[in-house]
């Protein structure tokens, strides 16, 4: 998935930008559902402001899940549609909380093919510590695991910028994100399972399947935490994704 907006010089090294290219199919039907989402929910009556988060939701799970499964483009088309609709019936995660999430997935599946220590521990120690601090502490979770154990960064200090006192409130509960988050669970171990992978990086080199399970592995550990710490909201578009691919791999 190469997602084809330049990558400034300044962070072309890093593990966290992808362009979006939009000669392959399934990136016009993310851009374009994404935006149906957020229009659809317009449509049924929300601000703009709520359709704009459901948009969201609805595009960061699809690119979580593009991540976590990046052999299979029909898991990211089934947890787009999925996440709009789970998004708009219950509460959306922040649009922190969504970039953290997908950041962290992203830097520890090593889909780009690269890492930059000096530009990435910083931005996955900054994103950890602006979803610790805005309450979404559950979605600082992948980014500080993705510090801490993505080869070239290896930082575990970050994971204790996690445990910063929130300066808002945490996001109430909401049950379709917890059903998803349950379900989620409950395909965890399909999930984690090993899997081959053969698909290619941003800068050429086979995406190693360890590195994609250690992905699934923390998106699994996360929205567990989510569900105990009742967040399921904060990390819906990861819990989307997660199951997503859970399913796919329980229909083979």
């Amino acid at each position: 998935m190469n997602l084809a907006v330049p990558i400034p010089e300044s962070v072309r090294g890093s593990a966290l930008p992808r362009t979006i290219d939009l000669s392959y199919p399934s990136n016009r039907y993310a851009v374009g559902a994404s935006a149906a989402s957020a229009l659809a929910a317009r449509l049924l009556g929300g601000s703009w402001p709520e359709a704009a988060l459901v948009g969201v939701n609805a595009f960061a799970a699809w690119a979580c899940a593009r991540e976590l499964d990046p052999d299979h483009a029909q898991t990211a088309t089934v947890a787009l549609p999925l996440a709009a609709a789970a998004a708009w019936m219950g509460r959306p995660a922040r649009p922190l909380a969504a970039a953290a999430l997908l950041s962290g997935v992203r830097a520890l599946s090593g889909t780009t093919g690269r890492v930059d220590a000096g530009v990435d521990v910083p931005a996955l120690a900054g994103l950890t510590a602006l979803a610790a601090l805005s309450g979404d502490r559950a979605a600082a979770l992948p980014v500080a695991g993705a510090a801490a154990l993505t080869p070239g960064l290896e930082k575990p200090w970050v994971a204790a910028l996690a445990l910063l006192p929130g300066l808002r409130a945490t996001p109430s509960a909401s049950v379709p994100a917890t059903l998803v988050a349950l379900a989620a669970l409950l395909a965890a171990p399909r999930l984690a399972a090993p899997e081959a992978v053969t698909a290619e990086a941003d800068q050429g080199g086979q995406v190693l399947p360890g590195r994609v399970r250690r992905s699934r592995q923390v998106a699994g550990a996360t929205v567990g935490a989510a569900v105990v710490a009742g967040q399921a909201a904060s990390v819906l578009p990861l819990a989307v994704a997660a199951l997503a691919v859970g399913l796919r791999r329980a229909a083979r």
